[in-house]
């Protein structure tokens, strides 16, 4: 499965709320963000390899409220939800092995 590009509040609520028992991945992101642009093959790739979990995207310009809500202070952010609850965290530069390890131990 890709990622999801989310720019509006209420249809991010909806995804996490939707999810059940999927683990849900959020990339909270800016354009102008350097290591965002770099850990965006990285997402990507990821996303395509597992069908059972949902990856969204956020602009946190165009999604402020969600950005907010959540505290995001330094990006990229990425946050995991399990049934609508923050189960884990990652900040900063990506790695395939970071990300890959802490889909595994959320799932």
């Amino acid at each position: 499965m890709v990622y999801t590009l989310v720019n509006e509040k209420d249809e991010f609520d909806e995804k996490i709320g939707g999810a059940g028992e999927k683990l849900v991945v959020v990339d909270f992101f800016a354009t102008w963000c350097g290591p965002c642009k770099q850990a965006e093959p990285i997402f990507k790739r990821i996303s395509e390899q597992y069908s059972d979990v949902i990856f969204l995207k956020v602009d946190v310009d165009e999604n402020e409220d969600a950005a907010t809500e959540y505290d995001i202070a330094s990006l990229p952010t990425f946050i995991f939800f399990k049934k609508g609850e923050v189960v884990d965290t990652l900040m900063g530069a990506l790695t395939s092995d970071k990300l890959t390890e802490a889909i595994n131990r959320n799932k």
